[in-house]
């Protein structure tokens, strides 16, 4: 079997590029998602929430540049353009959002689904040993989960 640079075997690998391509893909929209309700939100919880999505946003941000370089770590290419973020993109796309209720369940759905390939990234980079991709996906899944969690809360509704 033939490792990289890393000690990771290739074509494993260049699975797990994909994958987190796919991701990467998906938290684009997600943090655009993000972008438009921070800034359109409306009503009487606007200061709240208004500073709330601009953490979750920026957070996002941050975890953008992670799998991105983490793409580039494992030997491939991270997607940039628009075009291959639409076409890998599995998440459900909000537009002139304003009302805080819709605003976070779009947040939770959205959430949920990255939790989906998170997961399924972590269960493919452990066959492999891939431990920096673990690492990172069982960090992001912990804070997603309890970002859900709160949501949740704020919505009064249970898991």
């Amino acid at each position: 079997m033939k490792t990289n640079i890393l000690g990771l075997p290739i074509k494993e690998s260049e699975v797990i590029v994909n994958e987190l391509n796919i991701l990467l893909s998906n938290f684009q929209v997600y943090y655009q998602n993000l972008r438009g309700i921070h800034w359109n939100i409306r009503g009487k919880r606007f200061f709240d929430l208004h500073v709330k999505f601009e953490e979750l946003y920026t957070d996002s941000q941050i975890k953008i540049d992670l799998v991105a370089e983490r793409v580039l770590t494992v030997g491939g290419t991270p997607l940039h353009t628009f075009e291959d973020y639409i076409k890998n993109n599995q998440l459900v796309v909000g537009k002139n959002i304003s009302n805080d209720e819709k605003a976070v369940h779009l947040i939770v759905a959205s959430l949920s689904h990255l939790l989906k390939i998170e997961r399924e990234i972590l269960n493919k980079s452990a066959a492999i040993n891939d431990e920096g991709t673990n690492a990172m996906m069982s960090d992001f899944i912990s804070e997603q989960e309890k970002t859900i969690w709160m949501m949740q809360a704020w919505l009064e509704e249970s898991l």
